[in-house]
Parts: C-alpha cells; sequence; structure tokens
C-alpha cells in the first residue's frame, strides 16, 4: 500500500518523518476515522508511543471549574505566574486529558506560565453548543480564581489546536463581547474555524482531501456529530471565520501546516485578523501534516513550532506587569 497520497506542493513535498507516520499507519491497517464510530474513533486518536513524557517538573493538579473539569500544570517558583487556558484538538468528537498531558508540560515548561487544560463536552452525546458552553465557563473560571493556584488573571491567555483553536477563537470573541475577562493573546494552532460545507471549496482542500491523515470525509463525520443542524455551522460560535467583526480581539500567533486540509482556513483567519488591526503572527510550516505540533517526539520541525509558541507567549506575559499577591 502506498502512502504517496498528497501532490507535490509549493515546499516540495511532504516532510519524511510526516510521511514515516503515514507508512506506519498504512501498515497498521486501520480503518480511517469517517468509517469508525465515536468510542473506536477515541480509542485511537493520539498513540502514546508518538508523545513526548510529560516533564517530571510540572506539578499536575486534577480539579474542578465550577462543573468543568480541568487539569492544571504548574512550573516551579514563587509569585504568581501568568495562566494560559489550553483546549485540546479532536474534532469535538476525540481528544482527552491524558492525550495531552505532555503537550501542556511542554507548554508551562517553555512558557513558564500555569496551564489550565478545559476537558470539555464531547459530542455526539454533548453536541453544539456544549463544548463553547464549557470553554467560556472554564475560561471565566479560571480569570475569577487564578489567584487560588497561584495563577495571574491580569496575565491570561488562551490557546487550542484544530477543534481547540476554534475554542479559543470563540472565546476570545466572547470576551470582547461580554467586556471581559481580559485575555492577552490567542494562540491558534492548525485552526478550524469554519465548519460550513462551503469551506471545503479551498486550494488545501483540494490537495489534501484524500489520504490517511485529516481528510475531507473526517472533517463531515466530525461535523456530522458536533452539529444537530447543518444550519448551525453559519454561527460564528461555531464556525468563527464567518464573525461579522474581527476588531478588538487579542493579539494572535496562528500556525498552519502546509499538508493540511484546514491551511488555508487559518491563513484566512489570520488575514481577517489583520485586517481588522489585530497584531498577528502568521505562520505556515512546509511539509507538514495537521497538528503536527502536538507530536514532537516523532515530527522533528514541532519543536520549532512549540519555541515559537512559548516564546511568544513569554513575550506577550511580559508586556504587562504581574498583579500583586492580592
Amino acid at each position: 500500500m502506498t502512502v504517496d497520497f498528497y501532490p507535490t506542493y509549493k515546499s516540495g513535498r511532504l516532510h519524511p518523518e510526516c510521511e514515516a507516520l503515514l507508512a506506519q499507519i498504512a501498515q497498521g491497517g486501520g480503518l480511517p476515522v469517517h468509517a469508525m464510530s465515536p468510542s473506536e474513533a477515541r480509542r485511537g486518536f493520539l498513540p502514546p508511543e508518538w508523545l513526548e513524557p510529560p516533564r517530571e517538573e510540572i506539578a499536575i493538579r486534577k480539579t474542578t471549574a465550577g462543573a468543568v473539569p480541568i487539569r492544571i500544570y504548574t512550573p516551579h517558583g514563587a509569585g504568581l505566574k501568568p495562566v494560559l487556558v489550553f483546549f485540546h484538538g479532536g474534532g469535538f468528537v476525540a481528544g482527552n486529558l491524558d492525550e495531552f498531558d505532555s503537550f501542556c508540560t511542554l507548554l508551562a515548561e517553555g512558557a513558564r506560565c500555569i496551564v489550565v487544560a478545559v476537558d470539555y463536552r464531547l459530542a455526539p452525546e454533548s453536541p453544539f453548543p456544549a463544548a463553547v458552553e464549557d470553554a467560556w465557563a472554564a475560561t471565566r473560571w479560571v480569570a475569577s480564581h487564578a489567584v487560588t493556584f497561584g495563577g495571574d488573571a491580569s496575565r491570561l491567555a488562551v490557546a487550542g489546536d484544530s477543534a481547540g483553536a476554534n475554542l479559543a477563537a470563540v472565546v476570545s470573541m466572547r470576551a470582547r463581547e461580554d467586556g471581559g475577562p481580559g485575555i492577552l493573546h490567542q494562540v491558534l494552532i492548525c485552526p478550524w474555524v469554519d465548519l460550513s460545507p462551503g469551506s471545503e471549496a479551498t486550494e488545501s482542500f483540494r490537495h489534501f482531501g484524500e489520504g490517511l491523515w485529516l481528510s475531507t470525509k473526517g472533517i463531515e463525520w466530525y461535523r456530522h456529530h458536533y452539529l444537530t443542524d447543518p444550519a448551525q455551522a453559519g454561527d460564528p460560535l461555531a464556525s468563527p471565520l464567518l464573525a461579522g467583526t474581527f476588531e478588538n480581539l487579542p493579539p494572535a500567533l496562528v500556525l498552519t501546516a502546509e499538508f493540511d486540509v484546514l491551511a488555508d482556513q487559518g491563513r484566512a483567519y489570520a488575514q481577517r485578523l489583520e485586517a481588522a488591526g489585530v497584531p498577528v503572527t502568521f505562520r505556515c510550516f512546509p511539509g507538514m501534516l495537521h497538528d503536527f505540533v502536538v507530536f514532537p517526539k516523532r515530527i522533528t520541525p514541532a519543536w520549532a513550532a512549540l519555541n515559537q509558541i512559548t516564546s511568544c507567549l513569554k513575550d506577550a506575559f511580559a508586556g504587562h506587569a504581574a498583579a500583586g499577591p492580592g
């Protein structure tokens, strides 16, 4: 079985380490996500052997933000620390905090901040807008209770990958509309920000919609489970790219992968922010697959992406004085 699913593209070819992952998947003979049930997709979402071990120097605590389960990752050191609220990927159907333990410890270590990962409800058991409600509730709780776990609510950022980036973008919009909490920065990794069927009429979908990684059929499968009515895709709470205005949103770092059906969405979102006067750093990583950033153990360029994320966050946090202990 060949793994040469993707055409030569602007940068050349798919990175050899990404090709090796596709070869491993092909040899394993597993089903594509659109042929699985949600429970099957969850069982094989992030293979443990692909992940870095969690950093032992980062303290991990399980608790709740009101009714929403969260996990708090705290680096050593005295004083109140900046806080990053993180939303994991998984198409609103898969993903869990155990699978993202490693990634969250890497963020906490690199940015020297507390990371709060949100265990939002998943579809189809809890379809749209349950994930949005949990993401917003948890972010507000973190802003109100940060000092209780050593956090500085005046230095608050949000981040997410794929569907989680969607939630980070939506939370940033909700905070703007509601007059807070104040969010200093948003980090959007391979964001899925337009769920409408028309979103698939892009160059990146045409080039990369077939194959063993995130595909057009996979996107359709995730969307089918997340939305109970196709018309919901037009709601900016589901598709933040369709929002009426992008003004007065937090500065953003938007990272995309060249060999990703969602690459053009991430670029479009960055362009919308920039056109509205929002400071944006945009970078597309050549030869990379969707969500490569969470696999630094297997894909070396993920380290460069992680370093850019943590450096960007440190700069954002450093631009605001730490709050006092009260």
